[in-house]
């Protein structure tokens, strides 16, 4: 799917540049031998551009395209960000030349979030290798092992100490509902008693294991660690799930061959949620929903995309700017492209900002669980 996201969008940047090589006045239609007069055949409509130049000139040609675009990007990029509403609307109303093609736009957003999302997590791996090797140095010297001993330990027995107060502030609020069952109440007290203590010996013998200097358990004994999460699936998603431990690079690279594909189907969700909350619009169609969908979530690719690939110093900071900008701007989109009221479109941004944020969690977490299984 990436390949043929490239393809697309490759192809759309080979259609920009076109008209800057156009042939003689008089020259004929490659197709039907018609006579030329502009860019394209008045009989057939084929382009009259014979795209003979040189590679570099073809990659030197899509740059500029790209940046220059008639001016169609300075137009558009602005009004994405700064007045969605407008962008929409005139998508809506057809003035489409002055602007980028709404498909186009949201083809090129989805591929930059898709590469900044896996540069992120190459990132992200690479630190973690770093700092995995960082740790080892550390234990390979007696002050490293001395100090990781004593976090390990103070580590054990802070989370004991967390986890029986949860417990028992659990228990102490359900026995006071007269509606639970007050054996089964005291089992789960039990159970999660029994668990901390697990927990806490756990811990407790990686510090011995590291007092002693002796080495790591092997990463698949770490199922003891991931059993409340096994429990919860098929027998057969085990496998895979300690793969995706042993291997986290590889599973999210499974993850992410699959997530773009899984974020087009955002479009239709988007699409038929501004369909439902303006139903009563009979002028508006589906084609225009979804005219306004892609500039949604073209915004929202472009901005993560942006966040994706910036220092962690601020990487976290700009997310969560993104993360207020995004209802913002899909409030104004709504207000500007469909005409709505100040409370009408609140309204209705509420809706279509939950139920997209809705869909794209529960896609994420039934392709975390197909990416498993692809182990």
């Amino acid at each position: 799917m990436a390949h043929e996201l490239e393809t697309a969008v490759a192809d759309s940047l080979a259609d920009l540049g076109k008209g800057r090589h156009m042939p003689a006045p008089v020259t004929k239609c490659a197709n039907c031998d018609a006579e030329l007069r502009g860019p394209y055949c008045y009989s057939c409509g084929q382009s009259a551009d014979n795209h003979k130049r040189s590679f570099f000139h073809l990659v030197w040609e899509a740059i500029a395209d790209m940046f220059h675009l008639d001016g169609r990007l300075s137009r558009t990029l602005p009004d994405l960000f700064l007045r969605p509403g407008r962008l929409a609307n005139d998508y809506i109303e057809g003035r489409l030349a002055r602007h980028v093609p709404p498909f186009r736009m949201f083809l090129v957003a989805l591929l930059l979030f898709v590469f900044a999302a896996e540069y992120a997590t190459h990132k992200l791996t690479v630190e973690g290798k770093r700092q995995e090797a960082q740790h080892a140095a550390a234990l390979a010297t007696s002050q490293g092992r001395a100090a990781e001993v004593v976090r390990l330990r103070t580590k054990a027995a802070d989370d004991l100490k967390d986890a029986l107060r949860e417990a028992a502030n659990d228990r102490n609020i359900d026995l006071k509902n007269p509606d639970e069952d007050k054996a089964a109440v005291e089992a789960s007290y039990v159970k999660a008693v029994a668990n901390a203590n697990a927990d806490f010996a756990q811990t407790s013998a990686e510090a011995e294991r590291t007092a002693a200097g002796q080495s790591e358990p092997p990463r698949a004994d770490l199922s003891i660690r991931t059993h409340t999460v096994t429990t919860k699936l098929q027998e057969g998603w085990k496998d895979g799930l300690h793969k995706a431990i042993a291997d986290p690079e590889y599973y999210l690279s499974v993850f992410f061959e699959w997530g773009h594909r899984m974020a087009v189907l955002l479009l239709p969700v988007v699409g038929f949620s501004l369909a439902l909350v303006y139903r009563n619009r009979p002028r508006f169609f589906i084609h225009d929903h979804m005219l306004v969908a892609m500039d949604i979530l073209s915004f929202a690719f472009l901005t993560n995309a942006i966040g994706l690939v910036l220092p962690y110093s601020v990487m976290g900071w700009w997310l969560g700017f993104v993360a207020v900008w995004t209802p913002i701007n899909l409030f104004q989109t709504l207000k500007g492209a469909y005409g709505s009221s100040f409370i009408g479109a609140a309204l209705k941004t509420l809706f279509v900002w939950f139920t997209t944020v809705f869909a794209f969690l529960v896609m994420t977490l039934a392709l975390m669980v197909f990416a498993l299984g692809q182990l």
